[in-house]
């Protein structure tokens, strides 16, 4: 065992206290003070490890946290966030605790285990190599990602710079998260025109008719070959039983593997017309993120094989998924990016949520080689790469 993987497993018992005590701070994304009460934690535990006070950044009340080390510009950015999908008082029926193995609780491998990961890791190679080796680190941890990181993403995208280690879940084995689709999410609205469904429907133009027509050949833009799908989610329509329907919508959620395939389905979605010459089709939305290619990944999975070859580690094995994370906007501006970190279990968003207790230890050593690998003098060198 080397060194770093023992002060990793030495630190397990103090890695796991503060993961459960993190995920007793219920922070869902969409309650302000719960998300500002899970921020100012976070923070205490960083000064507390670290010994640095992180900057508090709060937009339309939604509180992220930056924290710089040393004076250097930025050439690591290590990113989280803190927000949670579970409601206050989950805590009650779904207690966080270290049962058979795993780690539990809500929002515990997503990700409140990879913050507390982050920060450890990054304690690791301070311990070994001192204040000097963290210079040129930014850790963000952010308060808005299971919404879309409406407030964060501007912040995310400045800070971004070198290359971004990104502590979300791993796959379900262990895989290191390298291809990431990008999302589009639509609102295709159809405005038609109201009448008596019994005395003169004639007189009516039904949305909902005209939307059903757009709603087939939305389905019709999704692409097998290219892994592209396209899927109408929430449809409504109408107002009463006895009225034609003169307002539809219909959201529509979008996953594709390439920039390419989300501009060919934006372009196409935003070309939809109505049948009847008087309905009028309105689209809103469009990218939310872009895809994390295996471009933007594979140095950094390279590396990683590389520094876990030194430390006695499994050499990670890259996976592919539907999901996306804050690295799809780092992978997105050019900037070497590798997912899946964090902890590794199931069950994410789901009350079987768990991190596997035996991964936890090894997954934060792999963290702090590559912290160490990128920022160190003699280490391999990761360049900024263009979109």
């Amino acid at each position: 065992m080397t060194i770093l993987r023992d002060l990793a497993e030495r630190q397990l018992p103090q890695i796991l206290e503060d993961a459960v005590a993190l995920i007793e701070v219920e922070s869902p994304s969409h309650d302000l003070e719960a998300v500002a009460r899970s921020a100012k934690w976070t923070s205490d535990l960083v000064h507390e490890r670290l010994g640095v006070t992180p900057e508090s950044i709060v937009t339309e009340g939604r509180t992220h946290l930056v924290t710089r080390f040393g004076d250097s510009p930025t050439r690591l950015m290590l990113l989280g966030h803190h927000d949670t999908v579970w409601p206050i008082g989950t805590l009650t029926r779904l207690p966080a605790a270290v049962t058979d193995g795993a780690l539990r609780g809500p929002g515990g491998l997503d990700m409140k285990l990879g913050v507390v990961q982050a920060i450890h890791a990054l304690s690791i190679v301070r311990e070994l190599h001192g204040d000097d080796a963290l210079d040129g680190i930014t850790l963000l941890v952010t308060g808005d990602e299971e919404i879309g990181s409406p407030t964060s993403r501007t912040l995310i995208e400045e800070l971004a710079a070198g290359a971004v280690l990104v502590l979300e879940a791993g796959g379900d084995g262990g895989e290191l998260k390298t291809v990431r689709k990008g999302v589009s999410l639509y609102r295709i609205h159809v405005a038609g025109r109201a009448a008596h469904a019994g005395l003169e429907p004639e007189k009516g133009i039904n949305s909902a008719v005209e939307l059903a027509r757009l709603v087939i050949a939305i389905n019709d833009l999704s692409s097998p070959a290219q892994a592209t799908t396209v899927t109408p989610t929430v449809i409504s329509a109408g107002t009463t039983t006895n009225t034609v329907p003169a307002e539809a919508f219909v959201d529509v959620d979008v996953r594709a593997t390439s920039a390419a395939e989300q501009e060919r389905v934006d372009s196409n979605i935003r070309a939809l017309q109505a049948i009847h010459p008087e309905a009028v089709v309105t689209v809103s939305g469009g990218v939310n993120r872009p895809p994390l290619e295996a471009t933007m990944s594979a140095p950094l999975l390279a590396l990683a094989e590389r520094v876990a070859l030194e430390h006695d580690l499994t050499p990670p094995v890259g996976l592919a998924v539907g999901g996306a994370s804050d690295g799809n906007f780092t992978a997105g501006i050019g900037i070497p990016t590798l997912d899946g970190l964090g902890g590794v279990g199931g069950g994410a968003h789901a009350e079987t949520e768990h991190a596997l207790v035996s991964a936890i230890a090894p997954r934060t050593a792999l963290v702090a080689g590559l912290i160490r690998s990128i920022t160190s003098e003699g280490g391999p060198r990761v360049e900024k790469q263009s979109g």
